[in-house]
């Protein structure tokens, strides 16, 4: 179970109120408070001295921003659903739903210049690294307007030093890797997160790109993302051992609580400061949960109960965690938290209706965006049988 975060004394000196008594008696008094201070979920660590801190300060404004983000991510992916099972959105669709606070606590640690790649459970993720949600979820539905022109769906999804969603198992680990790489080779002080789920923990690829990553002391963080279930099968039915965190063998690693953003938000900086100072790849592993199946054709209860997920939803969700953060210390009151859930709705809202009333690609737009300059004059693509061609220029 996940340890309630408590108030600094510094914050509840702030307003000149005891300690005790003035906690139960703060969801009112959001304005008179700017920072708190909450311990932080324990993070096993591997081959490392010290880890991250047990304790961390979290300002107003970046609680009501990390509560945003969530709420806005939880949002898009119901609506993705409802729109896929209207049959609007079509073939793959892996949703983020109850692992909202892995993306966004790594994403607070992160350099904006900093790489990321990640699987196809990319929703979350694309929205971060700045994508609006009308593009991404008319992308979903195969708009034109779409991220990605209506032509990539679920898994192909783009944006700044954001390498996107790869539809192979495994394979944006090694890619991650070579992108570390190319950081290392230019000398900027950039680094890359790979993402992958514990399903693919087990794909040879990993562990030949722990290898060459820790040769090399590439600038990578490897990010297991462990929801507890690959496409229908629990983790301890697929692997000798789960420790995730320790599969990097001499690479260090540390396992962290997923469910909550800033034990998430703390770990990941630390392991950013590792991999930028020279110090090579450190894995993380992430414990936390799908309330979805593993893709939208997988209902997700043959293999665990409903009560399972009704549980995790209850007790461990992290919106739910950050909403008592916040109202517990003061860093936001009732009225506050209501207006952003408001505004993420209606942000939701108008997104749907683009993704329902969007024009289509033509189908001429299957011949564009196969070279970098679609105006190159004399090159012809064969069509989608031996006889046709188009003409580029």
């Amino acid at each position: 179970m996940l340890r309630r975060g408590f108030l600094s004394l510094r914050a509840a000196n702030s307003l000149k109120k005891p300690f005790v008594g003035w906690f139960a008696s703060s969801r009112g008094l959001a304005n008179q408070v700017n920072e708190a201070e909450f311990e932080l979920s324990d993070s096993p660590l591997h081959l490392l001295d010290s880890g991250p801190p047990k304790k961390a300060v979290l300002t107003r404004e970046d609680g009501l921003q990390y509560y945003k983000e969530m709420q806005i991510i939880r949002r898009m992916e119901t609506a993705a659903s409802t729109l896929y099972k209207s049959k609007i959105i079509r073939g793959f669709c892996h949703l983020y739903s109850g692992q909202e606070a892995c993306c966004v606590g790594m994403d607070a640690a992160m350099d904006k210049n900093d790489s990321l790649i990640t699987a196809y459970r990319c929703h979350g993720w694309t929205y971060l690294r700045g994508v609006s949600v009308k593009d991404i979820l008319c992308e979903l539905a195969g708009r034109k307007t779409g991220c990605s022109k209506g032509k990539g769906g679920s898994m192909h999804m783009y944006g700044y030093e954001y390498y996107g969603g790869n539809g192979i198992v495994g394979a944006q680990v090694p890619l991650g890797a070579g992108i570390a790489l190319a950081h290392q080779y230019r000398g900027n002080g950039q680094i890359c997160v790979a993402l992958y789920g514990d399903g693919a923990a087990n794909q040879g690829q990993v562990f030949e790109t722990y290898n060459m990553a820790k040769l090399w002391n590439l600038p990578c963080i490897f990010v297991c993302e462990n929801n507890g279930y690959g496409m229908g099968t629990s983790v301890e039915r697929a692997a000798a051992t789960t420790d995730y965190h320790t599969r990097g063998d001499f690479i260090p690693g540390i396992k962290v609580d997923g469910m909550d953003v800033l034990t998430v938000r703390e770990v990941t900086k630390f392991a950013a400061d590792h991999a930028r100072s020279g110090k090579g790849p450190i894995v993380l592993e992430l414990a936390t949960y799908r309330y979805y199946g593993h893709s939208m054709s997988d209902p997700g209860t043959s293999y665990r109960s409903r009560d399972e997920v009704q549980a995790m939803r209850k007790n461990r969700d992290p919106i739910l965690s950050l909403r008592e953060k916040l109202l517990d210390s003061g860093l936001a009151d009732a009225d506050e938290i209501k207006n952003i859930e408001q505004e993420a709705k209606q942000l939701i809202e108008e997104a749907v209706k683009a993704a329902e009333s969007d024009p289509d690609p033509p189908l001429d737009d299957l011949y564009l965006d196969v070279y970098a300059d679609d105006n190159m004059e004399g090159h012809m693509i064969r069509g989608c049988d031996n006889w046709s061609r188009h003409a580029t220029n």
